[in-house]
Protein backbone atom coordinates (compact mmCIF):
# COMPACT_ATOMS: atom_id res chain seq x y z
CA UNK A 1 0.00 0.00 0.00
CA UNK A 2 2.82 2.58 0.11
CA UNK A 3 3.26 2.38 -3.57
CA UNK A 4 0.08 4.27 -3.91
CA UNK A 5 1.11 6.70 -1.02
CA UNK A 6 4.41 7.20 -3.39
CA UNK A 7 2.46 7.76 -6.51
CA UNK A 8 3.82 10.79 -8.66
CA UNK A 9 0.05 11.77 -9.31
CA UNK A 10 -1.32 11.30 -5.31
CA UNK A 11 1.64 12.68 -4.07
CA UNK A 12 1.35 15.81 -6.45
CA UNK A 13 -2.24 16.07 -6.04
CA UNK A 14 -1.43 16.46 -1.92
CA UNK A 15 1.62 18.97 -2.88
CA UNK A 16 -1.18 21.56 -4.79
CA UNK A 17 -3.64 20.65 -1.94
CA UNK A 18 -1.00 21.87 0.77
CA UNK A 19 0.55 24.90 -1.84
CA UNK A 20 -3.17 25.98 -2.34
CA UNK A 21 -3.83 25.96 1.75
CA UNK A 22 -0.45 27.77 2.22
CA UNK A 23 -2.38 30.47 0.29
CA UNK A 24 -5.35 30.24 1.93
CA UNK A 25 -3.61 31.30 5.06
CA UNK A 26 -1.98 33.55 4.19
CA UNK A 27 -4.78 35.44 2.42
CA UNK A 28 -6.26 35.54 5.50
CA UNK A 29 -3.98 36.55 7.59
CA UNK A 30 -3.51 39.13 5.45
CA UNK A 31 -6.87 40.45 5.22
CA UNK A 32 -7.18 40.47 8.98
CA UNK A 33 -4.16 42.94 9.27
CA UNK A 34 -5.26 44.76 5.98
CA UNK A 35 -8.46 45.19 7.71
CA UNK A 36 -7.18 46.63 11.47
CA UNK A 37 -5.24 48.84 9.60
CA UNK A 38 -8.64 50.25 8.21
CA UNK A 39 -8.46 49.54 4.51
CA UNK A 40 -12.02 47.21 4.44
CA UNK A 41 -12.39 46.69 0.48
CA UNK A 42 -8.39 45.53 0.22
CA UNK A 43 -9.66 43.00 3.34
CA UNK A 44 -12.61 42.24 1.56
CA UNK A 45 -10.60 40.70 -1.71
CA UNK A 46 -7.81 39.00 0.40
CA UNK A 47 -11.07 37.40 2.45
CA UNK A 48 -12.42 36.23 -1.39
CA UNK A 49 -8.66 35.13 -2.21
CA UNK A 50 -8.25 33.08 1.11
CA UNK A 51 -11.93 31.51 0.45
CA UNK A 52 -11.18 30.58 -2.79
CA UNK A 53 -8.05 28.76 -1.87
CA UNK A 54 -9.31 27.18 0.84
CA UNK A 55 -12.15 25.52 -1.99
CA UNK A 56 -9.35 24.56 -4.03
CA UNK A 57 -7.25 23.07 -1.06
CA UNK A 58 -10.56 21.13 -0.47
CA UNK A 59 -11.41 20.06 -3.76
CA UNK A 60 -7.61 18.70 -4.46
CA UNK A 61 -7.63 16.73 -1.37
CA UNK A 62 -11.01 15.39 -2.31
CA UNK A 63 -9.51 13.86 -5.38
CA UNK A 64 -6.63 13.01 -3.78
CA UNK A 65 -8.69 10.73 -0.94
CA UNK A 66 -11.00 9.39 -3.96
CA UNK A 67 -8.06 8.47 -5.87
CA UNK A 68 -5.84 6.82 -3.05
CA UNK A 69 -8.80 5.22 -1.82
CA UNK A 70 -10.00 3.47 -5.19
CA UNK A 71 -5.97 2.28 -5.43
CA UNK A 72 -5.83 0.69 -2.13
CA UNK A 73 -9.35 -1.52 -2.91
CA UNK A 74 -8.22 -2.28 -6.60
CA UNK A 75 -4.55 -2.79 -5.41
CA UNK A 76 -5.55 -5.34 -3.12
CA UNK A 77 -8.40 -6.34 -4.71
CA UNK A 78 -7.77 -9.99 -5.54
CA UNK A 79 -6.10 -10.17 -1.21
CA UNK A 80 -9.11 -8.48 0.39
CA UNK A 81 -12.05 -9.79 1.33
CA UNK A 82 -15.18 -8.41 1.05
CA UNK A 83 -16.45 -5.84 4.20
CA UNK A 84 -12.82 -5.23 4.39
CA UNK A 85 -11.38 -1.04 3.79
CA UNK A 86 -8.08 -0.18 3.54
CA UNK A 87 -7.98 3.64 4.84
CA UNK A 88 -4.17 4.08 4.30
CA UNK A 89 -3.41 7.28 3.07
CA UNK A 90 -6.07 9.28 3.67
CA UNK A 91 -6.20 12.19 6.25
CA UNK A 92 -8.30 11.97 9.16
CA UNK A 93 -11.50 13.88 8.44
CA UNK A 94 -11.39 11.60 5.00
CA UNK A 95 -10.56 8.48 6.82
CA UNK A 96 -13.99 8.86 9.11
CA UNK A 97 -15.87 10.14 5.80
CA UNK A 98 -15.38 6.49 4.07
CA UNK A 99 -15.14 4.51 7.53
CA UNK A 100 -18.73 5.94 7.89
CA UNK A 101 -19.93 5.47 4.16
CA UNK A 102 -18.38 2.04 4.43
CA UNK A 103 -20.39 0.78 7.41
CA UNK A 104 -23.54 2.31 5.78
CA UNK A 105 -22.98 0.15 3.03
CA UNK A 106 -22.23 -2.72 4.65
CA UNK A 107 -24.97 -2.89 6.60
CA UNK A 108 -26.89 -2.30 3.92
CA UNK A 109 -25.71 -5.58 1.97
CA UNK A 110 -26.47 -6.94 5.03
CA UNK A 111 -23.18 -7.88 5.84
CA UNK A 112 -22.35 -8.14 10.18
CA UNK A 113 -18.82 -6.82 10.26
CA UNK A 114 -16.68 -4.92 8.17
CA UNK A 115 -12.56 -5.08 8.53
CA UNK A 116 -11.19 -1.30 8.83
CA UNK A 117 -7.54 -1.07 8.31
CA UNK A 118 -5.90 1.63 10.25
CA UNK A 119 -2.42 0.99 10.13
CA UNK A 120 -0.33 1.00 13.43
CA UNK A 121 1.05 4.68 12.64
CA UNK A 122 4.20 3.34 11.28
CA UNK A 123 4.07 5.81 8.61
CA UNK A 124 2.48 8.44 9.94
CA UNK A 125 4.98 11.83 11.54
CA UNK A 126 6.67 10.68 14.75
CA UNK A 127 5.31 6.99 14.29
CA UNK A 128 2.04 7.64 16.19
CA UNK A 129 -1.60 6.46 14.86
CA UNK A 130 -4.13 8.70 13.66
CA UNK A 131 -6.56 6.85 12.16
CA UNK A 132 -7.08 4.82 15.51
CA UNK A 133 -7.76 7.31 18.07
CA UNK A 134 -10.16 9.08 15.09
CA UNK A 135 -12.02 5.16 14.35
CA UNK A 136 -11.97 4.92 18.22
CA UNK A 137 -13.88 8.13 18.88
CA UNK A 138 -16.30 7.34 15.92
CA UNK A 139 -17.06 3.95 17.20
CA UNK A 140 -18.07 5.21 20.72
CA UNK A 141 -20.24 7.69 18.96
CA UNK A 142 -21.91 5.07 16.81
CA UNK A 143 -21.75 2.73 19.84
CA UNK A 144 -20.23 -0.44 17.59
CA UNK A 145 -18.26 -2.68 19.37
CA UNK A 146 -14.50 -2.84 17.71
CA UNK A 147 -12.05 -6.11 17.75
CA UNK A 148 -8.36 -6.04 17.46
CA UNK A 149 -7.20 -8.27 14.97
CA UNK A 150 -4.89 -10.89 16.35
CA UNK A 151 -3.11 -11.22 13.35
CA UNK A 152 -2.80 -7.79 12.55
CA UNK A 153 -2.80 -4.99 15.36
CA UNK A 154 -3.62 -2.01 12.48
CA UNK A 155 -7.01 -3.90 11.32
CA UNK A 156 -10.08 -3.32 13.19
CA UNK A 157 -12.93 -5.78 13.46
CA UNK A 158 -15.80 -3.95 13.99
CA UNK A 159 -19.14 -5.39 14.65
CA UNK A 160 -23.02 -4.34 13.53
CA UNK A 161 -24.68 -6.78 16.05
CA UNK A 162 -23.33 -5.64 19.12
CA UNK A 163 -21.99 -9.20 19.29
CA UNK A 164 -18.15 -9.94 19.73
CA UNK A 165 -16.66 -13.10 17.62
CA UNK A 166 -13.57 -13.77 19.99
CA UNK A 167 -11.08 -13.26 17.37
CA UNK A 168 -9.01 -10.41 19.52
CA UNK A 169 -9.47 -8.18 22.22
CA UNK A 170 -12.60 -6.74 22.16
CA UNK A 171 -12.25 -2.91 22.00
CA UNK A 172 -15.23 -0.64 23.22
CA UNK A 173 -14.99 2.88 22.70
CA UNK A 174 -12.78 3.54 25.88
CA UNK A 175 -10.88 0.60 26.13
CA UNK A 176 -9.37 0.92 22.12
CA UNK A 177 -6.29 2.72 22.59
CA UNK A 178 -5.59 1.29 26.38
CA UNK A 179 -6.24 -2.51 24.45
CA UNK A 180 -3.37 -1.07 22.03
CA UNK A 181 -0.73 -0.36 24.97
CA UNK A 182 -1.16 -3.57 26.33
CA UNK A 183 0.18 -5.30 23.69
CA UNK A 184 3.13 -7.21 23.50
CA UNK A 185 4.60 -5.38 20.36
CA UNK A 186 5.52 -1.93 20.47
CA UNK A 187 2.43 0.26 19.10
CA UNK A 188 2.85 3.96 19.52
CA UNK A 189 -0.48 6.08 19.41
Amino acid sequence: NQVNQHNEHYVALRARANAAGDEMARNFDEAHRTYESGDGARAKELSNAGKAAQREMERLNEEAAAWIFRAERSAYKQDSKPGEVDLHGLYVKEAIQYTEKSIEEARGRGDTEVRLIVGKGLHSTNHVAKLKPAIEDLMNKQGLIAELDEQNSGVLIVSFDGHTKGRGPILGPDELTRGLEKKDECIIM
